[in-house]
C-alpha cells in the first residue's frame, strides 16, 4: 500500500492540529506554514475531514479549525479512511465487492491478510501517539 498525497498531507495538518489541541481555532495558513503544505491543497482535504466528523470549522477573525474530539480519540485509521477511502489492497476483499473468480482464486487470503494487517496499524495509532512519539524524540 502506498499513501497519496492526500494521505500524508491530511495526516500531516491533523497531527498539527493534534499538537495544538486545546487551544483556539488555528488557521489553514498557520497549519500549511507549520508543515511545509499548500493551503489551498489543505483547503480541499480539511472538507473531507469536517465531513467525516474529525475537524470543525470556526468562523471570524479568530476562526480556523479544530479537532472535534480529544487527539487520543482519533485514529490514523480514521483520517486515512476520510481521505483515501478503503485501504484494502484490492477491491475484492471489500465486503460488497462481487468476484467472479472468488471460488478459485489464489490470492484472496493473502490480501485479507494485507488489509486486516494495514487496519489493525493504523486502528492502533492515535493522533496522541504521533504528538508524542514526536516529543519524545525532539527531546532525545
Amino acid at each position: 500500500m502506498k499513501l497519496s498525497t492526500k494521505g500524508r498531507y491530511g495526516l500531516m495538518a491533523m497531527f498539527q492540529l493534534a499538537l495544538e489541541f486545546g487551544d483556539e481555532p488555528i488557521s489553514l495558513k498557520y497549519i500549511a506554514d507549520k508543515q511545509g503544505l499548500s493551503e489551498n491543497y489543505l483547503e480541499q482535504l480539511f472538507s473531507s475531514l469536517k465531513r467525516d466528523g474529525l475537524i470543525q470549522s470556526v468562523r471570524g477573525a479568530q476562526g480556523g479549525y479544530m479537532l472535534t474530539r480529544e487527539p487520543k480519540n482519533i485514529t490514523v485509521g480514521q483520517v486515512l479512511r476520510s481521505l483515501e477511502g478503503s485501504l484494502a489492497p484490492a477491491d475484492c476483499v471489500l465486503h460488497d465487492t462481487d468476484c467472479s473468480k472468488e471460488e478459485n482464486c489464489a490470492t484472496k487470503l493473502v490480501m485479507v491478510k494485507i488489509k486486516d494487517s494495514i487496519d489493525s496499524v493504523v486502528d492502533s495509532i492515535t493522533l496522541e501517539d504521533m504528538v508524542e512519539d514526536a516529543l519524545y524524540n525532539k527531546s532525545n
